[in-house]
């Protein structure tokens, strides 16, 4: 947690200075950045109260009701007439208000996309996809996280990701690497709908995990790199794929779901083990240098299914 607490706060102190915020007046307005905000955001809700305004963006009342009495006095708002509560009184933009909103608003992409570009070709692009995943995370908890079935680009995604990951905590490099490279490429190559699939875990686009089925022939379903990102762990996002796979196999009308996987993967095992798979081989290999134990699980599909996990 204290890395994590020491990255944040590098990240915000890049941030502000990327866009711009410290300067006492944003894009050379007349407004501060939170002022700059609350304009922003009457002009996304307009009519909104007040109180939404504070609930939003975390301010204080009082802050609220003297920056929105400036924006009246400069002709930008009005509130609709009734209560005399003028927190339960409705906010809309003016024509002038229209105006300054549309002003800043076009200062502010012209200088998102100069900062964008700075970064070179794909750089923006790349920010804005771990952006968005950041925004996901904070907007709706870890475990804000769906499953969806293949796309197009996702199988060299997996192959990169998992070929990092095991190279950096296995010593696995080409030999895995050339592995993961096979097994997805003929995936692709040879894939049948309605007896294969594959499942990603994700989160604001964000690759979480992911899991393929692949058929195996004679009645037989293979379960192929499940992989689960180290900061998700936890989250419940191999349990969901495997069952994932459990499901599609016995709705094709599988006999059986094999799968191969090591020793060493101690959660992977745990996963399988609660989804009813159960251990029928193991062997020693050199495929990736150093010895290794290889292991083969098996499920009997026509079994009833283990009960859910609370």
């Amino acid at each position: 947690m204290e890395q994590a607490i020491e990255q944040f706060r590098a990240f915000n102190r890049v941030h502000t200075r990327f866009a711009a915020v410290l300067a006492p007046r944003y894009m050379d307005s007349e407004l501060g950045v939170a002022e700059a905000r609350l304009l922003y955001e009457i002009a996304g809700r307009q009519p909104v109260l007040a109180i939404e305004l504070q609930e939003v963006l975390g301010l204080d009342a009082g802050y609220v009701s003297r920056a929105v009495k400036r924006f009246e006095e400069r002709g930008w708002v009005a509130r609709a007439r009734g209560t005399e509560d003028a927190r339960r009184r409705p906010i809309a933009l003016l024509p002038a208000g229209r105006a300054a909103f549309d002003a800043l608003d076009t200062a502010t992409r012209a200088h998102s996309r100069r900062q964008l570009e700075s970064l070179g070709p794909g750089g923006g692009p790349l920010l804005g996809h771990h952006l968005a995943a950041a925004r996901a995370l904070i907007e709706g908890g870890a475990g804000n996280w769906t499953v969806r079935t293949l796309r197009t680009g996702d199988m060299g995604a997996i192959a990169s990701r998992q070929a990092v990951f095991y190279a950096e905590h296995y010593g696995w490099e080409r030999p895995m690497e050339l592995l993961l490279n096979d097994v997805t490429t003929g995936f692709l190559r040879d894939f049948r709908p309605g007896r294969e699939q594959c499942w990603v875990a994700e989160r604001g686009g964000e690759m979480l995990g992911s899991v393929m089925l692949a058929d195996g022939g004679v009645d037989i379903a293979k379960l192929r790199l499940l992989y689960v990102e180290g900061h998700a762990r936890g989250l419940g996002i191999g349990d969901a794929l495997v069952r994932h796979c459990v499901e599609f196999a016995r709705a094709a009308g599988y006999a059986r779901l094999d799968l191969w996987t090591h020793t060493i993967l101690a959660s992977a095992r745990r996963i399988y083990a609660a989804q009813g798979f159960e251990l029928v081989d193991s062997a020693a290999h050199t495929m990736f240098g150093e010895p290794v134990m290889g292991e083969t699980w098996s499920l009997d599909l026509n079994r009833d299914a283990p009960p859910a996990r609370p």
